[in-house]
């Protein structure tokens, strides 16, 4: 070897920063570098067997196994990581990036392995927390669920960056309430999340879901007031553990020696506490620690501030929801009804039923696009339009081309937003099914838009999805007309309507689901409405209500026809007295009734076109009505005081409590209704 070699391999052994060790082929140190190392001096080591030698690790079997590795294959280690501690400092773990390689002469004889190393513990740490900061950001907050979010917090911050984590949020934000501004004197906090490391049970000083008040002082309080973390040592002297000795309990029992308190703030509001905890050789929390603490902690409040706001949008819409929708289903003589709203529905969904003239029912299902509160005023606009039109007898092609004008204008209103609203770029539409079923002939009317319509169960026990002719969706751009179909309803069948639409399998064996579950026809309808719910998961259906026809009794009503001829009216007066004195009506409303009989029989004989046809209802209220073929409606006039007529539709808007006329195929009805004591 020249004297340059030579004095290069001394160079390297008594100059350079990295470790080195030579050992023969028995693992024997042969020699070191003469640099010391807590009063150990290179040249004490030589002859010593590895590991025992070693001035580093202490925790070494891992490097030695990656030096009998080397020895024994040739494949020598480059830069791989050893974790292990100094004798001198055992509570803090060291890394060392190690090179190991294997010795041997020109003819392959093994001499030995050298190995190499230097300390990259800062290194190491800066990059698991970079780690742990990456993976809060991309697993935490994944969902708009505030208490999801904290306990993806706890996963994903043990074990790697804690051994016992705990979370806890300010008890209003859970509800979607705005949180408190800091420093809180004191505010109740819930325990949402709880994760530890170690195999089984660990103690817990408060159970999960339990709301405390943070006890003062304390590091938990202090951080919550200054919204600054905190870094302590434990240890069972400390003075402030006294004031919950619950904590402390649980505390000593875990075997935790650090704690980093960290509080969840935006903007100068407290959303609530991360406590974590280091047990058994895990190193103590140090300042870097507690800054990457803060960019997780940042992160953490920003999602939980997120699922606050849209916790505190969904209950709003919800709560304006269950105001706008009807508190009870309207059940009359002929149809029983019964409905449900899923609990996970966003404010879109609908469900009426209107209460119309001659003892009709409109059935009534929809659903707007979108999500919040947005979506439900358009459904409260959209509802109120239906309420009024059905209200003017429209037929149900009809009420669906008026609402489908104005879902279009609220369209157009929504599109001439500016665009930087989040609503310019959502286009607004509906879907909506509207039925009219009529007790008396045992028929429903359907009409919809956008919308399948209902499945039905027969009294046989097969159910069916008719078919019936769907317009387009409410708001959009196409101008085709709605149309209907008038289905036989027979008695004791149940009318199930929904959105989404319910799947039906199985409609000629009678084997699906649906089938299945409205068998059992005796069944309280909204027994049958729980049914069918369990039948599909649970939130599949945003909104479902069932209706089961009944019989209307045959001697509730009453059907005349009439002559056309000056005699008419004197003829309808005396059908009317005599079916008043049966219903046993009590003798101002067989007054009333006759007067209004008389009426619109005169008004049908002067003007309208026979054949007619006069009927009386005896509902919920007293119901007449006027049939006649002549398209031509009557309107209300004031007569003046020397006109001999025009004064019949006013006598009946005063005597009667509604009125009003219903276009049919074959001419129209004029009715009007009396309420009953």
């Amino acid at each position: 070897m020249s004297e340059a070699e030579v004095a290069m391999l001394d160079a390297l052994f008594t100059q350079s920063p990295l470790g080195l060790r030579l050992l023969d082929a028995d693992l024997r140190v042969v020699r070191v570098d003469a640099l010391t190392e807590h009063g150990v001096a290179g040249e004490d080591l030589v002859g010593r067997p590895f590991p025992d030698s070693l001035r580093g690790p202490a925790d070494s079997e891992e490097l030695a196994r990656i030096v009998r590795r080397v020895r024994d294959s040739g494949v020598p280690v480059q830069g791989q990581v050893v974790w292990g501690r100094l004798p001198a400092d055992p509570g803090r773990k060291r890394a060392y990036e190690a090179f190991v390689f294997r010795l041997h002469d020109p003819r392959g004889q093994v001499l030995g392995v050298a190995l190499m190393g230097y300390e990259v513990t800062d290194r190491e740490k800066a990059g698991a927390r970079v780690g742990v900061v990456g993976a809060v950001r991309e697993r935490v907050g994944r969902t708009l669920d505030a208490m999801v979010t904290c306990r993806e917090l706890a996963d994903t911050l043990v074990p790697g960056f804690a051994d016992i984590a705990v979370v806890e949020v300010v008890d209003s934000i859970v509800r979607g309430d705005a949180p408190p501004l800091a420093p809180l004197p004191d505010v109740p906090l819930r325990r949402v999340a709880f994760r530890g490391s170690a195999d089984g049970d660990l103690p817990q000083a408060y159970p999960l879901g339990g709301v405390r008040s943070v006890p003062a002082p304390t590091p938990y309080s202090q951080a919550l007031s200054d919204l600054r973390p905190r870094v302590v040592t434990l240890h069972p002297g400390l003075r402030w553990l006294e004031t919950d000795p619950t904590l402390a309990d649980a505390i000593q029992a875990s075997g935790a020696h650090s704690l980093l308190a960290a509080p969840l703030t935006l903007q100068g509001t407290v959303l609530g506490l991360v406590s974590l905890y280091r047990t058994g050789k895990s190193d103590p929390y140090d300042e870097m620690d507690v800054e990457a603490m803060l960019a997780v902690a940042d992160h953490t409040a920003l999602c939980i501030e997120n699922a606050r706001r849209y916790t505190r949008e969904h209950s709003v819409a919800a709560a304006l929801q269950r105001g706008l929708l009807p508190s009870r289903p309207v059940s009359h003589t002929a149809l029983e009804t019964a409905f449900m709203r899923a609990t996970d529905d966003r404010g879109g969904g609908w469900y009426d039923t209107i209460s119309l003239s001659s003892a009709r029912t409109a059935l009534v299902v929809g659903k707007v696009s979108g999500e919040g509160i947005n979506a439900t005023t358009i459904m409260a606009q959209l509802r109120t339009v239906i309420r009024s039109l059905a209200a003017s007898g429209l037929e149900p092609d009809e009420l669906l081309a008026r609402l489908n004008e104005t879902a279009t204008l609220l369209a157009e209103e929504r599109a001439c937003l500016p665009p930087s609203d989040p609503l310019y770029r959502e286009a607004l539409t509906a879907s909506c099914v509207y039925a009219v079923y009529d007790p008396l002939t045992e028929t429903c009317t359907f009409a919809a838009a956008g919308h399948p319509g209902p499945a039905i169960a027969y009294p046989d026990g097969t159910v069916a999805l008719p078919d019936i002719p769907t317009g387009p969706p409410l708001g959009g751009a196409e101008n085709i007309p709605f149309a209907t179909s008038a289905i036989k309803i027979p008695e004791g069948s149940v009318l199930a309507f929904s959105s989404p639409p319910i799947p039906v399998t199985g409609a000629c064996d009678g084997s699906g689901p649906l089938q299945r579950a409205l068998a059992q026809r005796d069944r309280p309808i909204h027994d049958l409405c729980d049914e069918v719910r369990y039948t599909y998961q649970a939130g599949s259906e945003s909104v479902l209500l069932l209706a089961r026809t009944r019989p209307f009794p045959a001697d509730r009503f009453a059907i005349w026809p009439l002559d056309d001829d000056p005699t008419a009216p004197t003829t309808a007066r005396r059908l009317a007295r005599a079916q008043l004195r049966a219903w046993n009506i009590d003798e101002d409303a067989a007054y009333n009734t006759e007067l209004i009989v008389s009426e619109l029989v005169t008004n049908a004989v002067r003007y309208g076109s026979p054949p007619l046809e006069m009927r009386l209802i005896n509902d919920r209220t007293l119901t007449c009505e006027v049939r006649d073929t002549s398209p031509a409606a009557p309107h209300l006039r004031h007569a003046r005081t020397i006109d001999e007529g025009g004064r019949g539709l006013f006598i009946i808007a005063h005597l009667a409590q509604v009125w009003g006329t219903r276009y049919t195929a074959d001419g129209k009805i004029i009715w009007t209704e009396q309420a009953l004591r």
